[in-house]
Order: structure tokens, then C-alpha cells, then sequence
């Protein structure tokens, strides 16, 4: 290809028909609905922020109210500090062992394998 070509690349969209958003569904749906916590599967993950470990948990389906008390009485039983954002629960540090028990003694499931 010399230098002076120009690639001629179809994006998919022509200018006579006006630009729209592309609606692509979502892959997974966070539901409002409120459930019990035998009917939660949560999970586990980590993340590395400023170098520190966060340890994540959730998706919670509980009222806000609820789930920052029962944050709050984990926080208290785990020592360590942690916040309540967006259906999931951060704790900082790895707590991953007694999490899952005080969390499994509270009723909440856990997907295969977290």
C-alpha cells in the first residue's frame, strides 16, 4: 500500500439515514426486587486499589437500610473497614474465610467454587 491511499472503511451507518445509539442488550440484569437471604448466590472477588486488596461481595437484593446494618455488624465482627456501593459490599483486606461464615451463619448462599 503506497503512502498516499486511503483506507476506504465501512463503519456500518450512512450519513442519509442520521446517526443513532447502537442498543446492545446487557449481559446480566441487576434486579431492584427485594429477596431473602436464602435465595442470594453471592460471590467473591478482588481487586487491587492504591496497592491495597479489596475484597468484594455481593450482589445484595436488600432494602439500603438493611444492608448497611448487616455491613455494619460484619465490619464490627471482622475488625476491618468497609462500604456498601452499587448491590455490593467492600471490605478492605482479604476476609474472605470468616466472611463466608458469618455470612453463611446469617443465611446467604454462595455460587460454586466462591
Amino acid at each position: 500500500m503506497s503512502r498516499g491511499r486511503k483506507l476506504d472503511i465501512f463503519i456500518g451507518a450512512e450519513f442519509e439515514d442520521r446517526w443513532s445509539q447502537v442498543q446492545s442488550p446487557r449481559k446480566s440484569t441487576i434486579t431492584s426486587e427485594i429477596l431473602e437471604p436464602a435465595k442470594h448466590t453471592l460471590h467473591f472477588s478482588k481487586e487491587k486499589r492504591r496497592g491495597k486488596v479489596v475484597t468484594l461481595v455481593g450482589p445484595f437484593h436488600l432494602q439500603k437500610e438493611d444492608a448497611v446494618a448487616l455491613l455494619k455488624k460484619l465490619k464490627k465482627k471482622l475488625g476491618c473497614g468497609g462500604s456498601y456501593k452499587e448491590h455490593f459490599m467492600e471490605f478492605q483486606g482479604e476476609p474472605k474465610t470468616k466472611l463466608r461464615e458469618l455470612l453463611s451463619v446469617e443465611g446467604f448462599r454462595f455460587k460454586n467454587g466462591h
